[in-house]
């Protein structure tokens, strides 16, 4: 298989503009392969149930068998279309899809080390904390060695953005949580708005319109404004809650995605090929991103003027919340090695001068099981 003039360096120096060229830029085709003999076709399903998240996801996914010459196909699957939300894991293992993109915070009753592989309670902030994680602290070594125990290849992290709450009732501060019906994505998210009295209830994305719509919750966070737009919870809420200006959401700022592959299919790849679909990925988190957050600015408009109202957290109330955070992160941390040390490099990095909403007074008498 054999790229065209670009190099592997001149595809990451025009990742940055991927909002802005599109894809055609940033995706150089490949010459096909001429061992290979047929087309490899991965299905591959995604969390995204509607919406930009799932368009964009999908037009992408078509683009692969042109981009490599016919090498590699992805056949796209909107959530639950081959196996359900949370069953994704077990259907890449099973061999029943080549591969997903989930919200890694999905597996986290799986595979505890993955609450720290996507933003939770209080912790990394901004999409590029993330990336020095990733990039900078060997967070991406460390997410494919974990995944690799499942016998799946960890591609690489796919940013999406915050996440809001939706409900009937208002919130206005911290206490508002007390006793509220509240869907959560499970793991240390679940447990830190349980720790503030909230009820909470774990589901699957596409379960949430009709369970606010039964009253069988009364809130629930899911995604951002773009796709629960297009899923209709204005239909069904009044209110939406959100972080202080500044901070969208203070339990998951980013809430990341991911591709992964079943590692016997990724095995069968040319060393080109893997080389190809790991900065693919990279270029992909770009464009969704960029996709997410401009249809995420377009839909405020909307929900306001369908008579929403938006809150955010009081700053008064974010010290409540780290205190509430951190005795669960150890707790979390503690759960196994490989959590314990992802646990330790995203710490390091939230202490770091360069961005210090950590100090250890913070978790005074906490320690990490190394």
């Amino acid at each position: 298989m054999k790229l065209r003039q670009d190099t592997p360096a001149t595809r990451r120096a025009v990742l940055g503009g991927a909002a802005v060229a599109g894809a055609a830029i940033i995706s150089a085709p490949y010459i096909r392969n001429a061992e290979a003999a047929e087309t490899t076709t991965w299905k591959v399903q995604t969390s995204w149930p509607a919406g930009v998240g799932l368009n964009t996801f999908k037009t992408w996914a078509a683009s692969i068998k042109e981009k490599t010459g016919g090498e590699l196909e992805f056949k796209p699957f909107a959530a639950k279309e081959v196996v359900g939300d949370f069953e994704l894991l077990d259907g890449v293992k099973n061999g029943v899809l080549e591969a997903m993109n989930s919200f890694t915070v999905y597996w986290v009753g799986k595979v505890p080390a993955t609450a720290f592989l996507s933003s939770y309670l209080m912790g990394l902030r901004y999409p590029h904390e993330w990336d020095v994680f990733f990039y900078g602290k060997d967070g991406l070594k460390m997410a494919r060695e974990i995944f690799a125990k499942q016998n799946i290849m960890y591609v690489g992290r796919i940013h999406h953005g915050p996440n809001i709450i939706h409900s009937k009732k208002p919130i206005r501060s911290i206490e508002d949580f007390r006793d509220l019906k509240l869907r959560v994505p499970g793991g240390m998210i679940a447990e830190g708005f349980a720790a503030i009295g909230a009820k909470t209830t774990l589901l699957p994305g596409g379960e949430v319109f009709s369970a606010l719509e039964k009253g069988t919750i009364e809130a629930a966070d899911y995604t951002g404004p773009a796709v629960n737009w297009d899923l209709g919870f204005q239909q069904v809420t009044k209110y939406i809650w959100m972080g202080p200006a500044g901070l969208e959401s203070i339990y998951q700022p980013v809430d990341l995605m991911d591709f992964c592959v079943g590692m016997n299919h990724w095995n069968k790849l040319s060393p080109k090929m893997k080389a190809w679909v790991e900065l693919e990925v990279e270029a992909y988190s770009s464009l969704h991103h960029a996709a997410i957050q401009k249809a995420d600015m377009e839909a405020w408009p909307k929900f306001i003027k369908a008579g929403t109202e938006i809150n955010r957290l009081p700053t008064s109330d974010l010290e409540k919340f780290q205190r509430v955070a951190v005795p669960i992160w150890f707790k979390w941390a503690n759960k196994d090695k490989d959590a314990a040390r992802v646990f330790k490099a995203q710490l390091e990095i939230m202490e770091s001068p360069s961005y210090g909403y950590v100090t250890p007074d913070m978790y005074q008498g906490q320690k990490l099981d190394l």
